[in-house]
Order: C-alpha cells, then sequence, then structure tokens
C-alpha cells in the first residue's frame, strides 16, 4: 500500500536533486534546452529540466591571465624579450559560450600576438620610458577584438622588458656619457655666474676701495685661524700701493 507513495517521494528527491542549481553571486549559468540556447539564468537557485536542459557555468569575476616571454625586434631592430599581465573579465555569459569555444585561450594567444605587434611597432626608447602609453595601446587593441566574445579587458601591463647584454652596457654607457655632459654644464654655468659676480665685485671695490681694505683684513684673519702656528703681520694697504708705485723708493723731491 506504501510502496507507490514511497517511489513517488524518490522520484520526486531525484527529480529535485538533478533539476535544482544553486549559483554565486559571481556566477551566471548559460542554459541549453534541447541544444539550443535560452539565454542565461542566475545567481541564486535556478531549476532545470532533467535530461533537457544543460547549464554551463561562467563566472564573471575579474581574470588574470599571465602573457609568456615574446620574442620582439623593435622598431629600431633591437631584439628584446617581452612579457605582460592581462586583466579581463566576461560581460556577456551567452557570447563567451556561443562566440568562442575557449574565451580564455583565445584571449591568451590574441594577447600575445598584439603584444609583439605593438611593441615592434615602437623603438626602444619609447618602450622603456612610455610605458603607459604601450599598455594603453595593447589593451585598447585586445578590447576590440574580444568585445564580439562578451569580453572586456580592463588592464594590461607589460610586466618585464629583457635587454641584450650588449644593449645594456651601450645604454649604460650613453647614460655616464649624460651624466658627464651635464656635469660639464653645470660647471661651466656655475663659472659663469661667478665670473659675472666678481665683476660686480670688482665694480663696486673700483667704486669704493675702502672695501678692498676690509676685504683684505678679512683674508688675513682667515688665514690665521687655518695655521694657529703661523705669525702674520698685517701691512697697510696704503704702504703697499706706495711700493708699487714707486719701485725704486724715490719720492718726487729725490727727482
Amino acid at each position: 500500500m506504501f510502496i507507490p507513495q514511497i517511489v513517488l517521494l524518490v522520484l520526486v528527491v531525484a527529480f529535485l536533486v538533478s533539476a535544482l542549481r544553486v549559483l554565486n553571486e559571481y556566477e551566471r549559468g548559460v542554459i541549453f534546452r534541447l541544444g539550443r540556447c535560452i539565454g542565461a539564468k542566475g545567481p541564486g537557485l535556478i531549476i532545470l529540466i532533467p535530461l533537457i536542459d544543460k547549464m554551463v557555468k561562467v563566472s564573471l569575476r575579474i581574470l588574470t591571465l599571465d602573457v609568456p616571454n615574446q620574442d620582439v625586434i623593435t622598431k629600431d631592430n633591437v631584439s628584446v624579450k617581452v612579457n605582460a599581465v592581462v586583466y579581463f573579465r566576461v560581460v556577456d555569459p551567452v557570447k563567451s559560450i556561443l562566440e568562442i569555444e575557449d574565451y580564455m585561450f583565445g584571449t591568451s594567444q590574441l594577447a600575445q600576438t598584439t603584444l609583439r605587434s605593438v611593441c615592434g611597432g615602437v623603438e626602444l626608447d619609447e618602450l622603456l620610458a612610455q610605458r603607459d602609453k604601450v599598455n594603453t595601446q595593447i589593451q585598447s587593441i585586445l578590447d576590440e577584438h574580444t568585445d564580439p566574445w562578451g569580453i572586456k579587458v580592463a588592464t594590461v601591463e607589460v610586466k618585464y622588458i629583457d635587454l641584450p647584454q650588449e644593449m645594456q652596457r651601450a645604454m649604460a654607457k650613453q647614460a655616464e656619457a649624460e651624466r658627464e655632459r651635464r656635469a660639464k654644464v653645470i660647471g661651466a654655468e656655475g663659472e659663469y655666474q661667478a665670473a659675472g659676480r666678481l665683476a660686480e665685485a670688482a665694480s663696486i671695490i673700483g667704486e669704493h676701495p675702502e672695501a678692498l681694505q676690509l676685504r683684505y683684513l678679512q683674508t688675513m684673519r682667515e688665514m690665521a685661524a687655518e695655521s694657529k702656528s703661523a705669525t702674520v703681520i698685517p701691512v697697510p694697504l696704503d704702504i703697499m700701493n706706495t711700493l708699487l708705485s714707486n719701485p725704486g723708493g724715490k719720492t718726487k723731491k729725490d727727482t
């Protein structure tokens, strides 16, 4: 008497187990009913018809894709190795399943070819100094090509640029020469400014001769402070001027 009820209960439980699905907040389920896509469902509890519906889960979280080292020849014929990282996410679960077989593999291959193409179209100095510009260009190209797949490329970052040893030595020499050039320019600029100041000082002393006497006394003080064992006897500048104007020690009376 109770056997049909037990069988019915077992069938109901089996149906619920096979029909009920729970999707997380970051997941969507693309439903195929007898081979035809009827759309995406989720998150939360969804019901599938056993043996008729088939579900493919798709994550909407940002995915990280590591692009391996790529051999690149830059625009100025320098061979380098470049790798990058790509951050992308699925914005249309239906397109990501229907338009491409494996969107992860497809995005990886597209990122490798785009990285080689963009880095090969710029010079080495631009690749090193303007990395943000290169990142933006790669991200724009990837986003344009993956849009039909329901993929949004958020960020592309070039991680590492491996230069040959010969190029590293050449760049080190160039940097050293640049530093020497700057040092010479700064030194010459300092000499130029010092010469201008000296000219101004000479002009002031020429107008005020007593300033030379004060400078003379300051110099004597500095000499005495540097050498304590020496004896410095200051000689008035008037006497020195008299001796310099009359080398033989003659006066007007003697002549």
